[in-house]
This record gives C-alpha cells, sequence and structure tokens, in this order.
C-alpha cells in the first residue's frame, strides 16, 4: 500500500466528514508533507503522539470562518507503479500559482515553488489546493 496516498485519503475523508483532528500512522515523510502543509495554511497545526512503533501524527484540520473547506483538493501525482520525476524547469503551476505541489528533492521535501527557486527537480508527489 501507499502511505502518502493513504495519509492524503484519510485528510480527504475527514475533511468530508466535517472532523476537527485525525491521526495518521507517523513516518518522516509524512511528517515533511504535514510541516509544508501547516506552513502554507492548508492546515492548522500538527502533532506527533505515541512512542516507538506506535508513532502517529496527529493534524489538526482547518476550515473557513463559516465552516468552508479550506483543503479542496488532494491528489496523488507519483505513484509507487508509475514514478514522475520532473526538472526544475518542468514543476507545474496549480491553479495558476494559487495552488502548491509537492516535490522530493535532494534537499528534502518542499513546495514546487520552492523547488524551482533552489533549481532542483525531483519526484513530484502530490497536488493541493
Amino acid at each position: 500500500m501507499d502511505p502518502i496516498a493513504d495519509m492524503l485519503t484519510r485528510v480527504r475523508n475527514a475533511l468530508a466528514a466535517r472532523h476537527t483532528k485525525v491521526d495518521v500512522p507517523s513516518s518522516r515523510l509524512k511528517v515533511e508533507l504535514a510541516r509544508i502543509l501547516k506552513e502554507e495554511g492548508y492546515i492548522n497545526n500538527y502533532k506527533v503522539t505515541g512512542e516507538g512503533a506506535r508513532k502517529a501524527i496527529r493534524i489538526y484540520l482547518r476550515y473557513g470562518p463559516k465552516g468552508e473547506v479550506v483543503l479542496h483538493y488532494l491528489k496523488r501525482v507519483s505513484k509507487p507503479g508509475c514514478r514522475f520525476y520532473v526538472k526544475s524547469s518542468e514543476i507545474p503551476n496549480i491553479l495558476g500559482g494559487l495552488g502548491i505541489n509537492v516535490v522530493s528533492t535532494s534537499k528534502g521535501l518542499m513546495t514546487g515553488k520552492q523547488a524551482r527557486q533552489a533549481h532542483l527537480g525531483g519526484e513530484l508527489l502530490c497536488n493541493i489546493y
């Protein structure tokens, strides 16, 4: 099973059910993805809970002032069966720059905009808006 796709699906389902938080099994890659979501303002916060092999990430979801969903679209681009790599010049803009894409580079996980500025390509993990 694909752990990144599982995380995105759990968040998508929690948003559809109007939950305030969702728990996801932890890994370093997922913690970095949660960090990017928080920095970009798509979630309120995240916290790593538990210990040892039972660690989980608790993601606190964000809604607008009238209860509208802030995070509308989460899509996994590069899949385990079909990896998708891009050069820094080929990183696509999402909704004309309103959305983000997450790229796994040699310097770690970063948004597409940060990767373009650093002239780094890599695996295009997901698109978010």
